[in-house]
């Protein structure tokens, strides 16, 4: 595992780091809506490098230690977001990475896919959606948060814990959950900002298709009790890419859970072996 290291990409500054072998095939993580590097447990990194993969995980614009912006004035859309991935790439030296993206992100991978098909040796979508009318919405059982305090750091706190709770399907662990969003806050340059602007950019459409038109192999991986994308959002991913797996994780909520990691490495290694 090496430091943390701040890049200038795309005029910006990301804030990444690394575990493996550089060597080794590189698998770069991108996690979802507001959730900085940290949210890719240390643990669940060095699970993959131990299995010869060169795994990188960042800090996406207004998250971490990465560029922040106002508070619902993000500079910038997806697209931006997916040509900072590639830039970090090139700032890391690397020509081609296995691209794994959560929830949100699975936007991100997409135009990634289509727009920069060179940079992209496969593909997997966690806990996402192609955002297709008729899919069903989140379970009646996900509570509605409302809006924290910003200024009171304790309540910003328990909004997320909660939140971590609601979407975890009953794998929930208050303690891990507590020490996640307090180095979280701890590193972020403005947490209102990680917790709104991901939400607040422009949502633009790939240059080169949907899902459909996607050329790299695909792996999908879900959990069956998805209380924020039900499974339904995963099968119909699946069936939007010519040639898609899917693997269903019995049990699991909204994200990679401890439980599920080794399930999960034995996936995404054998998906990203080369043939």
């Amino acid at each position: 595992m090496t430091t943390e290291k701040l890049y200038q990409v795309n005029g910006v500054e990301l804030c990444a780091q690394t575990f493996g072998d550089p060597g080794d095939p590189a698998v770069l993580l991108i996690h979802g809506a507001s959730a900085s590097m940290l949210w890719w447990e240390p643990e669940l990194c060095e699970q993959l490098a131990a299995r010869r993969r060169f795994v990188i995980r960042y800090d996406q614009r207004d998250t971490g230690r990465s560029t922040s912006y106002p508070v619902g004035e993000p500079g910038y859309a997806m697209s931006d977001l997916a040509s900072d991935a590639v830039g970090l790439l090139d700032a890391l030296g690397i020509d081609r990475a296995h691209v794994v993206a959560q929830s949100m992100s699975g936007g991100t991978a997409l135009f990634l896919g289509l727009d920069h098909p060179s940079r992209v040796a496969s593909l997997t979508f966690v806990s996402t959606t192609t955002g297709d009318d008729g899919l069903p919405p989140p379970s009646e059982s996900m509570p509605r948060l409302g809006t924290p305090d910003f200024a009171d750091h304790a309540a910003v706190e328990e909004y997320v814990v909660r939140s971590i709770e609601a979407e975890a399907a009953g794998h929930f662990k208050e303690a891990s959950a507590r020490a996640l969003v307090r180095a979280d806050q701890a590193r972020a340059r403005d947490y209102e900002a990680s917790l709104t602007n991901h939400y607040a950019m422009a949502f633009d459409s790939p240059r080169n298709g949907g899902f459909g038109d996607l050329t790299q192999p695909v792996l999908v991986v879900h959990g069956d009790k998805d209380p924020l994308l039900p499974l339904p959002h995963g099968e119909a991913l699946r069936d939007a890419v010519p040639g898609a797996r899917l693997v269903v994780m019995p049990g699991m909520g909204h994200g990679l859970s401890a439980p599920y990691w080794s399930e999960f490495v034995d996936a995404l290694v054998d998906h990203t072996e080369e043939r």
